[in-house]
Parts: C-alpha cells; sequence; structure tokens
C-alpha cells in the first residue's frame, strides 16, 4: 500500500464520524478482481502486519455477501488475492503455494455448519461463525474438537518440513522442578504480618504442600502445569507498613480484611498472551453513562455500533487448544466500560474502554486508562495508555482496557496505589448489584522479578479497590488493575494440565466453584468454557510458547 493512502487511512481513524468497523481499520488493505461471470470479489486484509484477520466480499446488490476468514496459522500462510481471469485465493508458505476458490460452494457449507471456526481452503483458513450458546451448539463444537486434526494431516506433513517445524504440534512439557524452585525463589512471599497456613478452594495439585494447605502469601508450582504458580491470603494479613501508609487507599473494614484471595502467577518466559470477544460482550455501542460533552449523535463512540461483518466466536481458536495454559475472564460489559462523571466523562466520548483483537481495533484504545497488551514480538506489558502509545497500534496483536490503574509507577519510578483508588466515581470502579463498593472482584497485575516477568491473576472474595491495591502491592506488583467482578463466572480463571503421555487437558479452576460455569454433556462428561464452547463474555487467554522444552 502507498505511504501517502496508509496516512491517508490512519488519519482517517483518528477522526470521529459515522462509519462501519471496516472502514474504521487504520491498517487494512484490500485487494479487488472479478469472476469468470463479473460477479466482484474483494479480500480486506484488516491488519496485514498480524496476517490473521480478513473480510472476504462476493457479488454485489442482493448478492452481495461477506465472510470474516481466520488465517489458522498467521506465522505459516501468507494469504492474497490473485486477480487474473480465474481469480483464487493463494495461501503462500515456506512449502509452496496453493489456491482455493471457497465461494464456488465451500464457503455456504461452512456457513450451514454453525461451526464457531468452521474450517476452509484445505484447513489452512477458517470460516468465522458466531457462536451460539445453546446445548446442541456446545455439544457440536465439542464432538467436532474430538475428531479435529489441525491443518489435516497433509498439511502437518508440510509443516514439519518447513521453517516452523515445531509450530502448533502437540507437546508435552515435563515440570523441571529446578526451575520451578528458582521462580517460587524469584516470587518470594508477601510482605505480611504473618504467615499462617490456610485451607483453600484451590483444587490442584501443589508441588511442596498437602492439598489445600497454603502458607498465607507464598508460592507453590503447580504439578503438570510448568510455569504456573499459585498462592492465597487475605488482605487483612497484608504487612502495616503497606496498610498504613497515608493517603494511597482506604481503610479495610473486617469482612474485606478477613475475606480470601486466591492468586495464579505466570512466568511469561513460558506463555504468549491472547485475547477474544465473547458473543456478545463487550459491544461497541454507547455506554449509558456518559453525557452532555462526553456524547455524540453517532451511533457509538467510534461512529459505529455493530461489529458485523466481523463474527465474535467466544471461544479458542481449535489450532490453540493444545497449547492452551490458561484462560480467565476479561473486563467490564459495554454498559458499565465508560465514566459517568469527572474529567473523563465529559473528554473522548466518555472513556470507553477499548479492545483489540488480531491487531483489529475493534474499539479505540482511550488515554489514561490501565491496559493489557501483547506487541507483535511476543511482549506483554501493562501500563497507563498514553496518547505518544498510539505509535504502537501497528505492531498490537492484542489488547483490553479496564478502568483506571489499582497500582502505577510513582514519581520516582517505585510503585505506588493509582490516583483514583479511592475516588469511587473518579475510578469508575462500579459495585454490586446493591450498590456496595466491597464486592467479588478480580485483577491482574506485572511483575519483574529476578529478571524474569510475571502475570498474577487474583480473585478476590470481597473487595473494594483499596484492598485490591494493598494485596497488590504486598506482592511486589510494578502495575495492577482492575478486570470484573460480581460473580464467580464473570471472575473465571481456569489453569491446563497435561500429563505426559495422555491426550487431552485436565481443567482446575481458581476457586473449584468455578466449575459451575463449565458445561456438563448429555453423556456426564464436562466441557470446558472458552476452549470447547463459546460463550458471551470475552477472555484473556495463555498459550504455551513455541520450543519450550
Amino acid at each position: 500500500m502507498p505511504a501517502t493512502q496508509r496516512a491517508a487511512q490512519f488519519a482517517g481513524f483518528q477522526q470521529t464520524e459515522r462509519r462501519s468497523v471496516i472502514e474504521f481499520q487504520p491498517f487494512r488493505a484490500e485487494l479487488s478482481a472479478t469472476l469468470p461471470g463479473g460477479a466482484p470479489v474483494r479480500l480486506t486484509a484488516l491488519n496485514p502486519r498480524v496476517n490473521s484477520w480478513f473480510i472476504l466480499e462476493t457479488g454485489a446488490g442482493n448478492e452481495a455477501r461477506a465472510f470474516h476468514l481466520e488465517n489458522a496459522a498467521p506465522d505459516v500462510f501468507v494469504i492474497s488475492l490473485s486477480t487474473g481471469e480465474a481469480p483464487a485465493i493463494e495461501i503462500t508458505s515456506g512449502n509452496g503455494r496453493s489456491t482455493c476458490r471457497p465461494w464456488e460452494g465451500e464457503l455456504q457449507e461452512a456457513a450451514r455448519s454453525g461451526l464457531p471456526y468452521a474450517p476452509i481452503c484445505d484447513q489452512q483458513l477458517y470460516l468465522r461463525n458466531r457462536g451460539s450458546g445453546s446445548r446442541s451448539a456446545r455439544e457440536s463444537m465439542a464432538e467436532f474438537l474430538r475428531g479435529y486434526v489441525p491443518f489435516g494431516e497433509s498439511i502437518i506433513t508440510l509443516l514439519k518440513d518447513t521453517l516452523y517445524e515445531d509450530a502448533y504440534l502437540q507437546t508435552s512439557e515435563a515440570l523441571d522442578e529446578a526451575e520451578a524452585g528458582a521462580a517460587v525463589e524469584a516470587l518470594g512471599q508477601a510482605e505480611l504480618r504473618s504467615h499462617p497456613v490456610m485451607r483453600s478452594n484451590l483444587r490442584v495439585d501443589l508441588i511442596g504442600t498437602e492439598e489445600g494447605r497454603m502458607e498465607a502469601g507464598s508460592w507453590y508450582a503447580v504439578q503438570d502445569a510448568p510455569g504456573v504458580y499459585a498462592s492465597v491470603m487475605q488482605p487483612g494479613m497484608v504487612h502495616p507498613d503497606i496498610l498504613n501508609r497515608r493517603g494511597e487507599a482506604n481503610g479495610l473494614d473486617g469482612v474485606e480484611n478477613n475475606a480470601d484471595v486466591h492468586l495464579f502467577a505466570f512466568d511469561l518466559s513460558r506463555f504468549e498472551m491472547g485475547y477474544e470477544l465473547g458473543t456478545d460482550h463487550p459491544a461497541v455501542n454507547w455506554s449509558p453513562r456518559p453525557s452532555g460533552a462526553g456524547r455524540s449523535g453517532l451511533p457509538g463512540p467510534d461512529g459505529f455500533n455493530t461489529l458485523q461483518p466481523l463474527a465474535m466466536t467466544g471461544m479458542l481458536s481449535p489450532v490453540m487448544t493444545d497449547r492452551v495454559a490458561a484462560i480467565f475472564a476479561g473486563g467490564f460489559k459495554r454498559e458499565h466500560a465508560a465514566f459517568r462523571s469527572g474529567p473523563m466523562s465529559q473528554s473522548n466520548s466518555g472513556h470507553h474502554y477499548g479492545f483489540m483483537v488480531q491487531g483489529v481495533v475493534l474499539s479505540r484504545l482511550q488515554p489514561g486508562l490501565a491496559t493489557l497488551f501483547t506487541l507483535d514480538d511476543g511482549s506483554i506489558q501493562m501500563r497507563t495508555w498514553q496518547e505518544a502509545d498510539n505509535a504502537l497500534l501497528p505492531r498490537i496483536r492484542f489488547a483490553r482496557q479496564n478502568g483506571v490503574a489499582l497500582v502505577e509507577p510513582g514519581p520516582d519510578g517505585a510503585p505506588v496505589a493509582g490516583e483514583h483508588v479511592r475516588s469511587w466515581m473518579l475510578g469508575n470502579w462500579s459495585g454490586s448489584a446493591e450498590a456496595q463498593l466491597r464486592t467479588l472482584r478480580a485483577g491482574a497485575c506485572i511483575r519483574q522479578a529476578d529478571g524474569r516477568q510475571f502475570l498474577l491473576y487474583g480473585v478476590f472474595s470481597s473487595a473494594t479497590p483499596s484492598g485490591m491495591t494493598r494485596t497488590f502491592q504486598s506482592y511486589g506488583c510494578d502495575y495492577a488493575m482492575l478486570l470484573d467482578m460480581n460473580a464467580l463466572d464473570l471472575t473465571y480463571a481456569a489453569i491446563y494440565t497435561r500429563r505426559p503421555g495422555e491426550e487431552g487437558f485436565q481443567t482446575f479452576h481458581l476457586d473449584r466453584r468455578m466449575a459451575e460455569s463449565d458445561t456438563r454433556q448429555r453423556d456426564g462428561t464436562m466441557i470446558a468454557r472458552f476452549v470447547e464452547y463459546s460463550d458471551s463474555r470475552d477472555f484473556i487467554y495463555l498459550l504455551r510458547r513455541q520450543g519450550r522444552e
């Protein structure tokens, strides 16, 4: 694409005007052709650098159709559209080039299948269909996954001979106890006034302790889950040197002091991070919260109120199932994801929380908001978004914003409580259905320790933003943010363990009661939420990095 066209598209992206979600994309590139018989066909790469999502449009007028395609292996396959006498989708890899013409019936068959990810073009592409939460749809997808071999055997054989010979193949990792010990030592203990032994709701095999018995604030490696660690504590155990810091946070009441907090820690040298929208949430229309100067007459804050023709599947791509290590729930749904009062409610359309999937901007990232994101080099970051960070947009694969910081760098770079932790309205912290600030909440933080980077995810059984802040500070977090709240299914977190030599995975939840969010089939077997069937809510996932032994 010429530089002038790229600049014009990005300038248009920065404007606030009525448009479609496709027209909103600042990095899109289009190829058009004419099929025999005169019908047009157009392939739009929504972000060619990421090389994952495409819109294929066929026909014109009443015959016009649009299909949302996903590259099954963006690091392997390059997707294009030939424009000769017999146009075709071209799929190029290190092993050569193949072509397909899915508009000759394959697309229609894939759409009729109803599968959230329906393979086409020799399983090198998926047609994304909007996921369904019905029991029949869940069981159909589970049955499909049981017999599914990503790409087909012929494509796997090709991949073995390419630069990416280890990519997307099934592997099992043995737990290196020495490495696990080094990670536990790097994580250390939370800074608490005492470290009593607690019984937790975590039901998973831990190294170095009996089931359910954990020393508060200590970390334990999870058996058969290399790079995953677990901890438990109560906010009232936080050391007074942290609890009594003046002006940073509010005091905690007796209920919050004694409310259990369960945490997972992930050694990010072992994991890639991604993000996927639910079938329904978050949406892209207006939140009812902004008013006055924070609201315009456009269909939505970014100029549109629907993601069509994009199809939100609400589940993990099947090609990732063998590598999935963990999933946790995302952030607020749109209704609550904007500011009702304060300066942020009156600017930038109320600062609706932004998000990106596969390099596609679905809701603009807003300055001043806590942001978890991953770049095209695989690095994972969490920080308050600034206007200058828009320069990173071409490199962002996934991003999710949710409110303002719980913990952030202070003037000297040392972590301190976020600026608005003490203010319910300015922090947009929301509350329970009874408008109580103290409620079930989940949050995440980033921490550097002994040259390692860790992502922590915690579920707080009854907490305020102040209690979350003090807890994350006690664990040495560099930056922390709120995610979702108010119910176990909205704060869902699960890890997936694999025993060497065995097929499939076992699911273990951060709180055993979260298992109720998974689905039991008619034959009594359980299928995992987000992995084996679609869900209405968004989620963040961790995949095991390729090439790790």
